[in-house]
């Protein structure tokens, strides 16, 4: 099988998603599947709406249009506010979409009444993690010119934390989503229907308190696909941690010196070697690089231990395993290293479904999947 190659499974990546929408009904609380790191390829997003998944989330307009094309019916919402230049596009594709711009939202309405539709529009809140949302003491003011806007229906409030400063969700600001999202009630004169209180680093605060407030809907892909929360990357008890792996091929073994020599400048990436003396080590190199994964977010097998990666060779520290050149290695990924390798055209994408191989196919290319 060619390599280097994305093992999927399928089966796993359909009993994190049904054990999380289970788990979560009881909080009241729905899910939203993210399709974003998978480039929404239908064959996963199938596992997620079999799982009893009934909307996909995604950041990107052409994943929504690669699963619209792919026959998927299931509810869309673009999970990043649309770029002006693509708002026909979005109100083409998906149902709803997140925002923070008036301009945009206007824009989405011209949009829709030209398409002689509707489109919903949920407007994310700044919280506290600086990156997207319109900070709270203008909520009240942004729902008013929402509601005003033709063919726009004003969807709920929604929050973003963890991803830009790592400010995590708690009683107090999701108390605060809750509190902003009651007064949207008020102006609009019905409770909106989704208050989106986050990503898989909420799962923990979900699943500790009582009282979640008016939070009902989380957007959930890396707790899906890797098994984790998002805030210390613990595994979510019941969940599968290796439903999805990364094999390369190893194009080199031999025994060399760890400490480099020579007079030594910067690396094709950035900083000076920071190689230490280990003496003489067993080397392996394997046909992947940084333009396919992200090095540092490789967990590798026991013994195992990765050193740098250039653009297109990993460099590992074989210890006692006896690779030889032909050999496969096979790791565990984070999210970061994930996205990367699922964005990559030279890795091979490998399905398992009901114990069986389906696939391989490559990153762009889109298969019809069954039901």
């Amino acid at each position: 099988m060619s390599a280097p190659r994305l093992h999927i499974n399928l089966d796993k990546i359909y009993h994190n998603a049904s054990t999380l929408v289970a788990r979560l009904l009881t909080k009241g609380v729905s899910v939203t599947g993210v399709t974003k790191a998978f480039l929404g390829t239908p064959q996963i997003a199938r596992a997620m709406l079999r799982a009893g998944i009934t909307c996909l989330g995604d950041s990107r307009i052409e994943n929504i249009e690669r699963m619209r094309q792919s026959g998927i019916e299931a509810q869309m919402i673009l999970i990043r506010s649309p770029m002006l230049s693509q708002t026909e596009r979005v109100v083409a594709s998906a149902d709803v979409s997140f925002n923070t711009e008036l301009e945009v939202m206007a824009a989405l309405s011209m949009a829709a009444v030209k398409a002689r539709k509707n489109h919903g529009v949920l407007l994310m809140i700044e919280l506290g993690d600086l990156r997207e949302g319109v900070m709270p003491h203008d909520v009240e003011r942004t729902v008013k010119k929402i509601c005003e806007l033709p063919n726009i229906t004003f969807m709920g409030v929604g929050a973003n934390l963890a991803c830009r400063n790592g400010v995590s969700p708690d009683n107090r600001n999701m108390a605060q989503l809750s509190a902003l999202a009651d007064s949207t009630a008020r102006i609009c004169g019905f409770c909106p229907p989704i208050v989106s209180g986050g990503n898989s680093s909420n799962l923990d605060w979900v699943f500790a308190g009582d009282d979640i407030g008016l939070v009902n809907n989380l957007r959930l892909g890396e707790a899906i696909l890797l098994g984790r929360e998002a805030l210390n990357r613990q595994r979510v008890p019941g969940l599968f941690i290796d439903a999805i792996s990364l094999v390369a091929e190893v194009i080199e073994r031999k025994t060399k010196p760890s400490k480099p020599w020579g007079t030594v400048a910067q690396s094709a990436f950035d900083g000076a070697s920071a190689s230490g003396s280990q003496g003489n080590i067993n080397q392996a190199i394997l046909a992947i690089g940084r333009q396919d994964i992200d090095p540092d977010g490789l967990d590798p097998p026991v013994g195992v231990q990765v050193l740098d990666a250039s653009s297109d060779h990993l460099v590992l520290n074989a210890g006692d395993r006896k690779l030889v050149v032909g050999s496969e290695v096979s790791f565990q990924l984070n999210y970061s290293a994930l996205l990367r390798a699922m964005t990559s055209p030279h890795i091979i994408k490998t399905f398992v479904k009901n114990g069986a191989v389906a696939g391989p196919c490559p990153a762009a290319q889109i298969l019809p999947d069954a039901a």
